[in-house]
């Protein structure tokens, strides 16, 4: 007997427990259980409806992950900013919404090391831990700082840009599960190097700009029962139907044994799962 939940995408939810990743895939007003559908058929099917996340307007295009046109152009959500916190204008009066900064940018944050096949720093709100990190596909992460605000974690961050990567390489972090690394050895011989612009980010924001952190290395094992050697990638935009068997779940990506499909990407698409 097969079963069928219809509903507009939002990316999958995941709860990380006892270091393994569970998944729900979130359709409209239902969520459907994703661990204990790998190894078995799916099905998802886009019925060509996209519908804003914010409004709820029909639109022919989704824009910031799940956003109509107007939306993405008015919310401080979908503003340049969020991609390069250190470009917050918030100071100069310009914020598309005032109230929604204060409320997520001026808030605590944290500098992170992870491990996604490669060392990489990237920065989160104190709320997204660890959701931030099984979104990327990290393996490992450790938090090394916690900082005040959305743009002193983005000053940070492209500090130990020039020596790190700060981007994932999505396609050798869906290859395979990454080969463990010292994170605390990684950021002891890093964190010497930006000492300078340390200093510069405390005598522009304050002494309690951020604090240096001693925490412990996450572990994150993802549900996965056979990594593809090649990717191919599905697009609903092209390909409404997209079905085989659910191999694994890694990052925001769904492993059918016929290719991989990004569930964040197609946010606000209305789909069918059939299971």
């Amino acid at each position: 007997m097969t079963n069928s939940i219809t509903g507009h995408l939002a990316k999958m939810t995941s709860k990380l427990i006892d270091g393994q990743v569970e998944y729900n895939l979130p359709l409209g007003e239902h969520s459907l259980a994703l661990n204990p559908l790998i190894g078995k058929h799916l099905t998802l099917e886009f019925s060509g409806n996209i519908n804003c996340s914010e409004c709820s307007r029909k639109t022919k295009k989704s824009y910031s992950q799940g956003f109509c046109y107007v939306c993405m152009t008015k919310l401080a959500k979908c503003d340049m900013c969020i991609m390069k916190p250190e470009t917050c204008h918030f100071a100069q009066g310009t914020c598309r919404e005032p109230q929604w900064g204060e409320d997520n940018c001026f808030v605590d944050h944290y500098v992170y090391l992870a491990n996604t096949t490669a060392i990489k720093v990237g920065i989160t709100r104190h709320t997204q831990i660890p959701t931030r990190w099984i979104d990327q596909g990290a393996n490992q992460a450790l938090p090394i700082f916690k900082v005040k605000s959305r743009i002193i974690s983005g000053l940070v961050e492209i500090a130990l840009a020039e020596f790190i990567a700060d981007k994932t390489n999505w396609r050798n972090m869906l290859k395979g599960k990454a080969d463990s690394l010292d994170l605390k050895a990684k950021a002891a011989e890093l964190i010497p190097q930006i000492e300078a612009k340390l200093a510069d980010i405390k005598l522009n924001y304050g002494e309690d700009a951020f604090e240096r952190l001693d925490a412990d290395v996450v572990d994150i094992d993802f549900p996965v029962l056979e990594y593809p050697s090649k990717i191919s990638s599905f697009n609903f935009d092209k390909t409404p139907q997209v079905s085989g068997t659910l191999m694994g779940i890694k990052g925001q990506y769904l492993y059918f044994d016929t290719g991989v499909i990004n569930i964040r990407k197609f946010s606000s698409y209305e789909v069918t799962a059939s299971y």
